[in-house]
């Protein structure tokens, strides 16, 4: 008889990232596997609290970044063997991994757009001039300014419904938020637009679900590690799997960061390929985008550099560096 192992995911404790991982959880129990759940708070989280003051580094030392303060308790918790999966959305999950981890499965993507959350507006189109948008994605922010470059931004943060309860109070006109996100927890009633990708090119990843395991070569406990890692391989959408390296290797190449304000998105239409790439300066007066197709069999890393490459013809590094510099 084979030993089985009940495998422990790790998560944040927000409404969206435990259905994630019950989703995860679910689709794993229905596998035949025995699964809990452990919430584990993070440095992101707690900074969403009143009065909360962020460190200048975690207490190893190791730097805060917009990504990290969302992963690193969890990673932590992963590293040390209390918990044998994460579970995150892909677009927080930085794209150069700790050697200790692997991302391990993407399972199958839901709708990558961005939403527009409003209610006496149908329409970014309709919205009066100086409508207050409320966002705190430099992504959203530039892409939004190029389309209405007469809007004011609110920057808003916390969880989805702690959004919500902000913008039906009044704090600001509008919201622009993931649709995926706004689906899982059933919050679409007033989600009256989708931007079209090239509108608005969602951040690389958005979507999809990424599932991280200790690396092979960094086991804690191999006969359990090799029977999560199995378990969870079983989870992996190959489309969804192939679009996220896509997606991901044009965000490396670019710097890696997801304050960019770079869009990546890739999907399958036929036999073929379609990568749609945008940067936006971060006033939404420069742009510079690719749409490219490619036949099927070509490989990720190859397709999201060619990508990548095509964007710095068109000026995305220009750009990019002058809103660093401002």
């Amino acid at each position: 008889m084979v030993k089985t192992h009940t495998i422990r995911i790790g998560s944040r404790g927000s409404q969206l990232a435990l259905w994630q991982a019950n989703h995860v959880a679910e689709t794993l129990r229905a596998n035949g596997h025995a699964v809990e759940i452990e919430v584990i708070r993070t440095v992101g989280d707690r900074m969403q609290d009143p009065g909360f003051r962020a460190p200048e580094a975690f207490e190893d030392g190791t730097p805060l970044d917009a990504k990290g303060i969302f992963i690193k308790e969890i990673e932590d918790a992963l590293a040390d063997g209390r918990v044998d999966l994460a579970v995150h959305s892909l677009k927080d999950l930085p794209t150069a991994l700790d050697a200790r981890f692997m991302l391990a499965a993407v399972p199958q993507r839901v709708d990558a757009r961005d939403a527009f959350v409003c209610e006496a507006y149908w329409g970014l189109h309709m919205l009066p001039s100086g409508a207050r948008v409320a966002t705190t994605s430099p992504r959203r922010k530039a892409m939004l300014l190029a389309l209405r470059p007469d809007l004011t931004f609110v920057a808003m943060r916390g969880n989805i419904d702690t959004r919500l309860r902000k913008w039906e109070e009044g704090q600001a006109d509008a919201l622009v938020l993931a649709a995926a996100g706004l689906e899982r927890l059933r919050r679409m009633e007033h989600v009256h637009q989708r931007f079209s990708v090239d509108e608005m090119t969602p951040a690389p990843g958005q979507g999809a679900l990424g599932l991280e395991t200790r690396c092979e070569g960094h086991a804690m406990d191999a006969p359990r590690d090799a029977y999560v890692l199995e378990a969870v391989r079983a989870l992996n959408d190959a489309d969804a799997a192939f679009a996220a390296q896509v997606e991901r290797g044009v965000l490396q190449s670019l710097g890696g960061g997801c304050q960019l304000p770079l869009g990546a998105y890739c999907h399958a239409v036929d036999d073929a390929w379609h990568v749609h790439a945008m940067v936006v300066s971060s006033d939404g007066e420069q742009v510079a985008q690719v749409l490219h197709r490619a036949a099927k069999g070509v490989p990720a890393a190859e397709l999201g550099g060619a990508v990548a490459e095509m964007l710095k013809a068109r000026g995305a590094m220009e750009l990019l560096r002058g809103d660093a510099a401002e």
